[in-house]
């Protein structure tokens, strides 16, 4: 092939050239932590484009619409406006921008429903109750999860209820009738005109695969490449999906993927490394190009990366190097308690802000689970640090903007059972839960809508006339639908209608100003929709109904929900991280059972997902990065006592600093100090002088007063007095300065001592 030069080129690295000028075949690119996966992406697209391939033939697969809309924001610096026909976006907003054209050849209407968690938890609830099914064995979320891995492996109800090991499965588990709620769900999503997210790929499959002709045809024809960034992340139904477009008689298989085995750290959602790693085998002509220089992470950190990955057996060879030197090593600390730890990482991040003039955004604390962020949040406080935790509440997950949504999905589509639910006695209206009873059973018994009863329910004259009301007022609003009113006008006057409004404006708390100003901020954005005029090929750009409006919003992202970044201090989780990079990083709470995750210690492949999520987070780093981890903590309300992480003995010796833990023959020996730099989270240890393995706390209800005790954290001391709330009054002998502490004894942990 005949290389074309253009300038953007001369920005690239070798290797990264030599992946973006290859345009034809099967293409894969490994692209570790910092070596420039994005630019790779976004310019191979431009470069298709510049050689000739009309944009709308390009298709280019994201995991965020942030991310799609980041790569054509790039590709249009590049090659103009004609990058904005390119087809970019997620795996759900591409495959439902197909479905709303196609749906009704597979027996959907176009204007279909997406339902989101809440949509789909709430069916999965009613459908518990109305099978009579014991809540505690059913668990919504476990069913939910349970009907989700099912559609991302292609397995219908009917494969579920003939599978001898999924049925074996639920019945050990004390829920046999887990398939049969799997069936009434497809059926009751189906009836409403609705479909889930894992829908948007369940159905663009079979839209693919039942109309080879007229539907699968079409969209190969179209395509002439296919894009997929971060393809570790993908599941085995994305997978299969991506194979309809590209395998076909005399398929050029103009397929580019683009990903990292190192960094698939997603199996909880249904990712399979499998797919990257057998993707030679399914596409024997492979070319693949090894992105292996780190543009981020200083010598220390990327030879901490490697030495630590070299453990896993399952992974693609490759070496990431970098001739960013740096003088920092990895600093590893151990601490006697969380609190220690949470205390230790704050005044460290005090240190390096002065030290090495960072400011708070510049750093990171990461850990395993979001429940570990307490003790971090409370000396940040204390220090007057400014944080923000990572992935909170989405603006379109509160109530007062879903209820407002819910009015609108009702306006569209009348049969969304879950809409009508959420607001048909909202704000209230003497619609109670015996009347949606009621609609409900009718709907089942004739297999109907809710919507579709309400004129056929036998009710006292009140309540007919109150669900009349309500009819009427959805109807009214369809009715201003039907006159053509944009998104935005319709909005405006189903918020005035439906009451929503007034009912906020008679709470004049902080908290209820707080919700009439989401109200306005929802309604800010439906403006923003209709007057923006960006034009995307094959869509028609006077689309400004509320049903496309409402199809924008339901694929939104959590991480597409971040506003602009402050001034704070970084806090989340290590799943979370994954894309990100800053100069310091603290990834905290190194032990056995919480990293890795004790659910995962039984299971090599789970350990090595583990061990990928350590290299992940550790790879964020730019110039520094702090290791921590405790002798105790509270878990679930329970102190326990973990070895310091298996990962920690895989860090190349040669890049830590500092306290190292020394691996003997029955764990981790005494940290050991090098240097200047002198930990204080070890002095801590000589204070308690309380071996924590010999703690044994007692029944709180023997302790009496005159006795003598211990305190894991304050040591020995003499129990003064009880009051009726049973509040010990202890006076610690180690304490130098308020030695009496008052102690609730229904949460003490005391060992009697005499």
């Amino acid at each position: 092939m005949q290389e074309v030069t253009h300038s953007y080129l001369d920005e690239l690295n070798d290797i990264q050239r030599q992946a973006v000028v290859q345009t034809e075949g099967p293409i894969m690119v490994i692209a570790g932590p910092g070596s420039g996966k994005t630019r790779v992406l976004t310019y191979k697209i431009a470069h298709l484009i510049n050689i000739g391939v009309p944009p709308w033939q390009i298709l280019a697969l994201t995991f965020t619409n942030k991310a799609a809309r980041e790569m054509k924001e790039r590709i249009e610096a590049v090659v103009g406006s004609s990058a904005r026909r390119v087809w970019a976006g997620t795996f759900h907003s591409i495959f439902a921008r197909i479905l709303r054209v196609e749906a009704h050849r597979i027996g959907y209407p176009n204007d279909f429903t997406i339902y989101d968690t809440d949509d789909t938890k709430s069916l999965v609830n009613e459908l518990i109750k109305s099978m009579d099914l014991d809540k505690k064995a059913y668990n919504a979320g476990v069913i939910r999860s349970r009907i989700s891995a099912s559609k991302s492996n292609l397995i219908t109800p009917k494969a579920y209820s003939q599978n001898e090991d999924m049925l074996n499965y639920d019945r050990m588990n004390r829920r046999p009738m887990t398939y049969k709620i799997y069936e009434k769900y497809v059926a009751r999503c189906k009836r409403s005109g609705a479909m889930d997210f894992d829908d948007l790929l369940l159905q663009m499959f079979r839209l693919l695969y039942e109309n080879p002709d007229n539907v699968k045809e079409k969209y190969q024809r179209q395509f002439s490449h296919l894009l997929v960034d971060e393809f570790q992340d993908t599941n085995f139904l994305q997978y299969e999906i991506l194979k309809q477009f590209v395998n076909y008689e005399d398929s050029p298989h103009n397929v580019c993927i683009v990903g990292d085995d190192a960094q698939s750290i997603y199996s909880f959602r249904g990712a399979t490394i499998e797919n990257i790693l057998q993707f030679e085998t399914d596409f024997p002509n492979l070319n693949t190009f090894k992105l292996e220089q780190n543009y981020r992470s200083s010598q220390h950190i990327v030879d901490a990366a490697n030495g630590v990955i070299g453990y896993n057996r399952r992974q693609i060879d490759k070496k990431i190097w970098t001739d960013k030197i740096g003088d920092q090593k990895i600093k590893v600390i151990k601490t006697i308690s969380d609190n220690e730890e949470g205390r230790r990482v704050a005044d460290l991040i005090i240190e390096q802000k002065h030290r090495h003039n960072l400011s708070n955004s510049d750093i990171a604390i990461l850990y395993r689970t979001n429940a570990q962020s307490r003790v971090f949040e409370e000396f940040l406080r204390r220090q007057n640090i400014q944080y923000r935790i990572y992935g909170g509440l989405s603006f379109y997950q509160r109530k007062e903007v879903k209820d407002l949504l819910a009015y609108m999905r009702m306006t569209v589509n009348p049969n969304d059972d879950e809409a009508l639910k959420r607001v048909i006695n909202y704000p209230k209206r003497g619609i109670g839960a015996s009347t949606v009873n009621k609609l409900l059973a009718i709907a089942d018994d004739n297999q109907v809508s809710l919507w579709q009863t309400i004129p056929h329910v036998q009710l006292s004259k009140r309540a007919m006339s109150n669900l009349a009301e309500f009819a009427a007022l959805i109807a009214t609003l369809r009715k201003h639908m039907a006159e053509g009113k944009n998104a935005y006008d319709l909005a405006v006057l189903i918020s005035k209608r439906s009451g929503i409004v007034s009912a906020l404006k008679t709470d004049n708390t902080m908290e209820g100003v707080g919700r009439l100003e989401n109200l306005n901020a929802l309604l800010d954005g439906v403006k923003d929709f209709v007057e923006n005029d960006e034009v995307i090929e094959g869509e028609n750009p006077l689309d400004k109904t509320l049903a496309s409006y409402l199809q924008s919003i339901a694929l939104i992202t959590d991480m597409d929900n971040d506003k602009e970044e402050k001034e704070t201090v970084s806090l989340m989780s290590t799943h979370a991280c994954k894309g990100l990079e800053f100069k310091s990083v603290f990834v905290v709470g190194m032990e056995e059972n919480l990293f890795p995750s004790y659910m995962s210690l039984s299971s090599p492949d789970q350990i090595e997902e583990e061990r990928r999520l350590f290299y992940v987070a550790i790879t964020r780093a730019e110039e520094y990065l702090t290791i921590t981890y405790s002798n105790s903590r509270y878990q679930h309300g329970q102190m326990r006592f973990n070895d310091p992480s298996r990962f920690l003995e895989e860090l190349p010796p040669e890049t830590i600093d500092s306290v190292i833990p020394l691996k003997q023959k029955q764990g981790f020996g005494e940290p050991k100090i090098l240097g200047n730099f002198k930990p204080t989270g070890l002095k801590r240890v000589k204070k308690l002088m309380i071996d924590p393995q010999n703690f044994h706390p007692d029944d709180s209800s023997k302790i009496k007063p005159g006795m003598r005790v211990l305190h894991l954290k304050f040591g020995e001391g003499n129990v003064l007095d009880i009051d009726e709330r049973f509040v010990a009054t202890i006076e610690f002998d180690q304490i130098a300065v308020n030695p009496k502490k008052r102690i609730m004894l229904q949460y003490a942990k005391l060992q009697i001592l005499d």
